[in-house]
């Protein structure tokens, strides 16, 4: 008997200039199941995704909704077939209400041409009723900037459902969430899986692919590996279809032993009361030390202190057992300081401009002839000698770096700021939203640069990266430090005891 089927994509294929994204790809998706679309960064997911949602028109290859073939040339014909896509990267009208935003070019509205109006009323109730299917307690009216990143995910949901999707695309639902905002997510893909709908959910966490999913779809340089049951899935298993070999260590092996003390915080505190307060730690050179702590912790607030980004009110900085004064990245690099932002699309990479300038911008000065024009000779052979040492797969140092997988960019970034030459990196979630064949060469480029003597302070929210490369762990809650523990013989458990410890008292 055949299975039936509520999508189906045949052999898709898609080119760019010297890159084929898609090769032959095929993805088959059931009627009210969950199917999770896995692969390394560059393996070709959101390409697939894009060409399903009307955003890019496939080279070869035929789309099924319901055993129908499907023509779908943009993103209004893909929603008439009954597919919706939530973007990784969320862009509400954020001056607008909630309910404006889900009906945002249809309107409900009154009157005769040529005096129509908006129906707000009939808008609030159908936004009222949408929200109750969904068990969705958010104000219609409220303004949508005034909401947290889960809630306007949440309201991204309730917008693909208006439409009355049978298959909404999630890609990367969670990668801004806590972990009760995760279950109420997926408590609201429960209630669409009940109801038929199908759910194509794009992620690199494995706990939640394994948890979640039915079926799971692995892709691997734009090729289809396969499609098994999440039941018959390991993380193991599904690390090794996706990058083609076993990763039996998913962190490098580390020999170096951390030495003197490089910098030392002492007392920092923020001029914001609701932010970190009497800090104190030390840093020694070659040393990874990892910075835990639960959503709201001010981790990042601390590091973007100490690059100069933010005030501080009180509290003293030394650098080599001298003095420092940062008040401005300015400064910090002055230090030897590099800050590796946590969200590279919005406060690290260019997006239009090349991997080469990408590369050089931090460090322009350097390239400057007596004439103070830039010589491009130099850093254009700077930036190939970096894409060849960091392994970064790109075309030509001319691709624009938007072009890269996040993986990719992320090695455009460091080779951005070792081009300054820093004593001290401060990494904010470095391998946020990218794949465990990208993480590891990640890991290796950390490890290599302690072992060189490089000082780091490595935020993380993933707790096996945070046991498996830092020397030593510091943790903090609500603003405050609570802890700072060995990295060897550290359990998850006495991690979480410190990130809780504020909370609880």
């Amino acid at each position: 008997m055949k299975e039936r089927l509520l999508l189906e994509m045949r052999g898709i294929s898609k080119a760019f200039p010297g890159v084929q994204a898609l090769d032959d790809v095929t993805l088959k998706v059931k009627p009210g199941s969950v199917h999770a679309l896995m692969g390394e960064n560059g393996a070709g997911k959101s390409t697939l995704m894009k060409c399903l949602f009307g955003i890019y028109k496939p080279d070869g290859g035929e789309i099924y909704i319901e055993g129908g073939k499907t023509a779908i040339q943009s993103s209004g014909d893909a929603i008439a077939s009954g597919i919706s896509m939530i973007h990784q990267e969320l862009h509400p009208v954020q001056h607008r209400s909630v309910m404006e935003n889900i009906w945002l070019g249809r309107f409900p509205m009154f009157g005769f041409r040529p005096l129509r109006f908006v129906d707000e009323k009939r808008m609030y109730e159908d936004t009222l009723s949408l929200f109750r299917e969904l068990d969705i307690d958010i104000d219609p009216r409220a303004r949508i900037g005034s909401l947290s990143v889960s809630k306007v995910q949440t309201i991204e949901i309730a917008k693909a459902v208006s439409f009355r999707a049978k298959v909404i695309v999630m890609d990367e639902p969670t990668s801004s969430l806590t972990g009760i905002e995760v279950e109420q997510l997926f408590a609201i893909i429960e209630r669409l899986r009940s109801r038929g709908v199908s759910i194509i959910y794009i992620s690199h966490k494995m706990e939640e692919i394994l948890r979640i999913s039915d079926e799971v779809t692995i892709m691997r340089d734009g090729k289809y590996i396969g499609t098994w049951a999440a039941s018959e899935l390991t993380t193991d298993l599904i690390i090794t279809r996706m990058v083609g070999r076993d990763l039996k260590e998913r962190f490098p092996e580390r020999t170096h032993t951390p030495g003197e003390t490089l910098m030392k915080v002492t007392g920092l505190t923020s001029v914001h009361p609701k932010s970190f307060r009497d800090v104190s730690f030390e840093l020694r050179r070659g040393e990874i030390l990892g910075l835990g702590g639960l959503v709201g912790a001010q981790r990042t607030e601390l590091v973007e202190a100490l690059f100069g980004l933010r005030r501080a009110a009180s509290g003293t900085i030394e650098i080599g057992g001298k003095p420092a004064r940062i008040k401005s990245p300015t400064d910090a690099k002055r230090h030897r300081i590099a800050l590796l932002t946590e969200e590279r699309r919005v406060t690290g990479i260019f997006p239009v401009l090349s991997v080469y300038e990408n590369t050089i911008i931090a460090n322009l000065d350097r390239y400057r002839n007596k004439m103070g024009l830039l010589s491009e000779g130099q850093g254009k052979a700077d930036a190939a000698r970096n894409v060849e040492k960091l392994r970064t797969k790109t075309p030509s140092i001319h691709t624009p770096i938007r072009n890269l997988s996040g993986g990719n960019q992320q090695k455009v970034l460091l080779a951005r700021w070792l081009l300054t030459d820093p004593d001290i990196l401060l990494l904010d979630e470095p391998t946020r939203g990218i794949d465990v064949g990208a993480k590891f060469e990640i890991y290796t480029i950390i490890a290599a640069l302690a072992a060189q003597g490089k000082s780091i302070i490595m935020i993380s929210s993933e707790m096996p990266e945070l046991l498996g490369m830092s020397d030593r762990i510091m943790v903090m809650s609500e603003g405050r430090l609570t802890g700072i523990v060995e990295g060897k013989g550290a359990t998850e458990q006495e991690i979480m005891r410190l990130a809780a410890q504020q909370r609880e008292s």
